[in-house]
């Protein structure tokens, strides 16, 4: 059935999404649509009573009735209109306000798609928020539309929608909610004799988001911002947060002298004491970048329980040795015995073992109390799985636990996510699956005490959305254990009824689901022990946070809220540098001043609307000078690039702004010259702009090579010879009166001109007379090199930073080179400070996009340092290169490819090598280079193994090139060499080498070292098992645990010892190559799999499946 259109009054949207069918026992398949806006007719209308609603207004709604006010989260209200069989436009209800928003029923006429039989209907939707402009705002609703019967006997129609309603979607419903004859039509009872029709809306509505939601004014409390995918960390940090006893203790935690950025404990200080005291949501960026994450991972979404165990561990190390050590175990832990115990003989055998929650199995039980029975029933071990009992040999006997201790928390993990072998993949189970709110578990401990009953009131709820691929992580929290529940939806808290708690976090699928929440379950219940309640649920105010700590979270707080408005108000400001003389001194290089290092001049932040005189009156204040004791000279660009000082004319800022003056510059750079301390004058004399220049002054000593700042000086212009200046440059320079100087113009970085006529005027021999020419100054050295050599070496100077390739801590260090050198000229000197033979190192570009080595710098590389560093732009980019240091001539080392892979021991031990052979040879070659590195005897034949998911998958031939080999470590790759055993040298016609490997329970997870078995057509599996045991080198007690199965093709078959193994050599091996080789007698469609727990595992199996990368906190 096509979809019917809409009225053609109404404004239609750019895109109508679809539904699925919707169908009742009256009508065909129907499909929803949304319908965007709404035109109302001259047809009267009626409104009916709208049960727990008045239409009221925000400004008329008081916190005491926000649950059924303005803000509760559903409500149920009716719509008439009459004459409906003259209705020919939409029409739309008043509003009704749940969770802030007005919602409006929206009815019309509809004509079918089908021109050629045109229907005509009855279009039925639910509109939000229609009239908001906002484009940002959304909310998640769900409703029951009816039609109310006229007469009686007849039923009333209802139909359910669910959706999240936005800007472009801000109505959703049914084109075709009823056909139009049954509109009119007396016998169907939905038009009264006075031709009116009501209609009815039931809707439950979560919190918008994108409006102003003020949670802590409707709720009293405060939610966290989602920085990507951190729902699944907020609704634990809600729950944790409200476990008041455990937020006690973190504020207990010293943390005085903690890193600010690296500190758990001190981030999650900061966000509980955000939560308790701000009235916006809290950012968790801090928190995150505590754990170590990089950003990319905020936006990885994570299993909550998983974090939850992570996090909890590593504060709980955070506690130890402080005042607060054994609170999260005090909280957390409790006991359970796990046992043994024979059916026939008097022998039981036991542990007691601590947890910190329990991972309940919901697939195939219907609640909690389930799961605990199911949990607690004992297995029987008989037959081939009996139990040994000691002395009294093999028994019959149950294997089981008990609970000896609940904790005062109760953490129970849901396991919603299991393992599908079908589609080799986790699926979420959302069965329906039922908790209480006061939950007794006295039936499942081993002695429970009547005057301490293991009775728990129900705390949290984290419930999950979506499937195992993501989805979305809200909490439902009783904060003071009352019953009185909020919903925490990141950073949205709102007010919720228990029906809304429960019922929405059952799950379920189709009628048993909360208004078509199919995939909306409870993943992590928290329980609090009701004679603890009042403990763990302890009040906690401003008194009980460390005085220090609520200096520092107050200062941090006042810094942020300082630079926040900062940043809001920097379009007002400007900054000034202001660049001192003595920041001149010690300057090794072109110009004055590195501008790099701007940061440490003193700096001005004015407004860019104030005058010049403001701007000195400023720094008059900063620098303790009245201001006829300084002067302001711009530092401005030169065509050649160099920066200079220029006089800034006072007369030409009268009338005008900072902000024009300095020409929009921002920071605006300013040479500050002020009066010398020692000078006996009031006031800095007077600069003649037109008759007088400023000159500056360096001397360079030819014995240190290194340059000197000499301060500056006024001169005129007019009849000025470079003669009448030398006394003054031998005086600052602290030289004789009878010593010859050099003197140079500093034109640029590249070029110093010598002023050899000493009897010409400075306007005569100078490139140009400008303020801020740099005269450079030398006593004449013979023999040495002078100014002009050491400044074009500047000019060629590079600092590069030398990191080992091998050490990802390195420091690295910085050498100085020059771009023009060679690779032979730079290596040495690497060398050299390496203290070791240039033709021992090698070097490697650097991977800008990962920070990290990159491609090989060959030793015959015939360009230049600049062509190596990419030097274009700026000569003061940092470079960087990797070096590592070789144990060969690196012209040989080019030769030999680095072939990484395990060398195993005949009894298993593994152990990482690395080869160098020829990167044209073959896999002959190396396995010829193992043998000579690890002295391998000549009698012993080597085979090189291609092992992938701890598998062995091929034996590569000997002279297979090595180009053709993957590199080590990728696609879950490896190479192993091995020594060949002497049964297997031979191989016969009849017999085939099949892969033996460790796993647990799924064939995809295995671990261990695998092995090959030489077996044949028809041998007893007796014969196989003793063969692996003995290869394996595996001890009889713990073998005889191990089931032993045999996987073709992906099919599990476990053995007895009286079967025998038949396998045909057909079905699993490949048809003979004419050369018959090793690699084609290898079982590559079947191998042996020994089952049995993982007792070395430190991999966590998550939820998003077995290759999730884990939760890992750093610091």
């Amino acid at each position: 059935m096509e979809e019917d259109s809409k009225s053609p009054d109404a404004i239609a949207p750019p895109h109508t999404p679809e539904a699925p069918d919707i169908t009742n026992e009256n009508e065909a398949a129907e499909k929803m649509e949304t319908e965007e806006g709404s035109v109302v007719t001259d047809a009267s209308m009626v409104n009916g009573e709208m049960s727990e609603n008045d239409d009221s207004k925000s400004e008329d709604i008081t916190e005491e009735d926000d649950e059924y006010g303005f803000y509760r989260s559903e409500a149920t209200f009716s719509y008439t209109v009459e004459n409906i069989h003259k209705l020919t436009e939409s029409v739309t209800s008043p509003p009704t306000y749940v969770r802030g928003l007005p919602w409006r029923i929206l009815v019309m006429p509809r004509m079918g798609h089908d021109r050629a039989n045109a229907i005509r209907s009855l279009g039925y939707f639910l509109q939000c928020n229609a009239e908001n402009d906002s484009t940002s705002w959304s909310c998640h609703g769900s409703a029951e539309l009816r039609i109310l019967p006229a007469k009686e006997g007849v039923e009333m129609i209802e139909k359910k929608i669910d959706h999240v309603f936005y800007c472009k979607e801000n109505d959703w419903g049914f084109s075709t909610f009823l056909s139009w004859a049954d509109v009119v039509s007396s016998e169907k009872g939905f038009m009264t004799p006075d031709k009116k029709m009501t209609f009815q809306v039931h809707v439950f509505a979560d919190a918008p988001h994108g409006l102003a939601w003020d949670s802590r004014k409707l709720t009293g409390y405060i939610g966290l911002k989602n920085q990507g995918a951190t729902c699944y960390m907020n609704s634990l940090l809600q729950t944790l947060y409200f476990t008041n006893k455990l937020r006690k203790a973190v504020y207990m935690m010293p943390t005085d002298s903690d890193d600010a950025l690296k500190s758990v404990p001190l981030a999650l200080q900061r966000v509980f004491y955000e939560l308790q005291s701000s009235d916006k949501p809290v950012g968790t960026k801090k928190l995150t970048k505590s754990f170590g994450w990089e950003t990319l991972d905020s936006f990885m979404q994570h299993d909550v329980q998983e974090l939850s165990r992570v996090l909890l561990d590593n504060v709980e190390l955070k506690m130890k040795g402080t005042c607060v050590e054994g609170t999260i175990p005090g909280l957390l832990e409790g006991k359970f015995k796990s046992y043994v115990k024979c059916k026939n003989v008097d022998y039981v055998s036991s542990r007691e073992e601590s947890f910190f929650d329990v991972q309940l199995i919901v697939k195939g039980n219907k609640n909690i109390q389930e799961s605990f029975k199911n949990y607690v029933k004992p297995d029987t071990l008989d037959g081939d799985n009996k139990f040994d009992a000691g002395d009294f040999g093999m028994q019959e006997a149950e294997k089981g636990i008990i609970f000896k201790y609940f904790p005062s928390v109760l953490h129970l993990q849901l396991l919603r996510f299991q393992y599908d072998p079908v589609s080799d993949m986790y699926v979420k189970t959302n069965d329906r699956y039922e908790f209480p709110e006061v939950l007794n578990l006295d039936e499942f401990m081993e002695g429970p005490d009547e005057n301490d009953p293991a009775v728990y009131i129900l705390h949290a709820i984290l419930v999950h959305s979506g499937d195992n691929h993501g989805g979305h992580y809200v909490a439902y929290l009783n904060p003071k254990g009352d019953g009185k529940w909020c919903k925490f939806d990141d950073d949205v808290v709102s007010r919720c009824t228990k029906k809304e708690a429960f019922l929405g976090s059952f799950g379920g699928v189709g009628d048993d689901s909360f208004i078509g929440r199919n995939s909306t379950n409870a993943y992590m219940l928290v329980y609090i022990r009701k004679n603890k309640l009042k403990d763990v649920l302890c009040s906690v105010n401003d008194e009980d946070i460390p005085e220090q700590l609520m200096q520092r979270l107050s200062d941090e707080r006042a810094l942020e809220n300082y630079r926040r408005k900062e940043r809001q108000e920097a379009h007002l400001f400007m900054a000034v540098n202001l660049i001192t003389e003595d920041m001149f001194c010690g300057h090794q290089g072109e110009d004055l001043f590195d501008f790099d290092r701007s940061y440490m001049t003193r700096h001005v932040k004015i407004q860019r609307q104030s005058s010049y005189e403001d701007l000195m009156q400023n720094i008059s204040k900063m620098i303790g000078f009245p201001t006829n004791q300084f002067r302001l000279w711009l530092f401005s660009q030169r065509p050649n690039t160099t920066w200079r000082p220029a006089l800034l004319d006072v007369t030409d800022t009268v009338g005008k702004t900072l902000q024009e003056i300095a020409e929009n510059e921002n920071p605006w750079h300013l040479w500050l010259e002020t009066l010398p301390p020692d000078s006996e004058k009031p006031a800095l004399p007077v600069f003649d702009k037109q008759g007088d220049i400023l000159l500056f002054l360096k001397m360079y000593n030819p014995h240190t090579q290194s340059l000197s700042y000499c301060g500056h000086v006024a001169v005129p212009i007019e009849g000025t010879k470079v003669v009448d200046i030398e006394p003054e440059l031998r005086r600052r320079g602290g030289l004789d009166a009878n010593v010859h100087l050099q003197l140079f113009e500093e034109i640029s970085a590249s070029e110093l001109r010598p002023l050899n006529d000493r009897m010409r005027q400075l306007g005569e021999v100078m490139d140009k007379l400008m303020d801020g020419n740099i005269i450079v100054f030398q006593p004449e050295a013979q023999g040495l090199p002078d100014a002009m050599r050491f400044f074009l070496d500047i000019f060629y100077r590079v600092d590069v930073l030398l990191c080992d390739k091998n050490d990802p801590l390195d420091p690295g260090f910085v050498v100085s080179l020059n771009r023009n050198w060679t690779y032979g000229q730079f290596a040495k000197r690497v060398a050299e400070r390496l203290d070791t033979d240039p033709m021992m190192l090698q070097f490697f570009r650097v991977q800008t996009a990962r920070d990290m080595a990159g491609s090989v710098i060959r030793s015959s590389f015939d360009g230049q340092l600049k062509d190596l560093l990419q030097i274009y732009g700026s000569r003061k980019q940092a470079k960087r290169l990797y070096y590592q240091q070789l144990t060969m001539k690196v012209d040989e080392f080019e030769t030999k490819r680095q072939f990484k892979c395990l060398f195993v021991t005949p009894n298993l031990k593994e152990e990482e090598i690395v080869l160098y052979p020829n990167r044209t040879s073959c896999v002959a070659s190396v396995l010829e280079e193992c043998r000579k590195k690890l002295n391998i005897d000549d009698s012993h034949e080597l085979r090189l193994l291609e092992v992938v998911g701890n598998k062995i998958c091929e034996i590569l031939r000997r002279e297979k090139p090595l180009e053709e080999l993957t590199s080590y470590g990728q696609a879950a790759r490896l190479y192993r060499i091995e020594i060949v055993p002497d049964d297997q040298k031979e191989i016969g016609d009849d017999e085939v080498l099949i892969c033996t490997v460790h796993f647990h329970k799924e064939i995809y997870n295995t671990f261990g070292t695998p092995i090959l078995i030489k077996i044949r057509t028809g041998e007893r599996f007796h014969d196989i098992k003793e063969r692996i045991q003995k290869a394996m080198e595996i001890a009889d007690n713990i073998f005889e645990k191990y089931k032993i199965a045999v996987v073709v093709n992906g099919q599990v078959k476990y053995m007895s010892e009286d079967m025998d193994i038949t396998i045909n050599l057909k079905e699993v091996m490949p048809p003979p190559a004419p050369l018959s080789s090793p690699s084609s007698k290898l079982c590559n469609k079947a191998w042996i799999g020994l089952d049995h727990l993982n007792k070395n595992s430190k991999r966590h199996q998550s939820r998003f499946g077995y290759t999730e990368k884990a939760i890992k906190i750093h610091n």
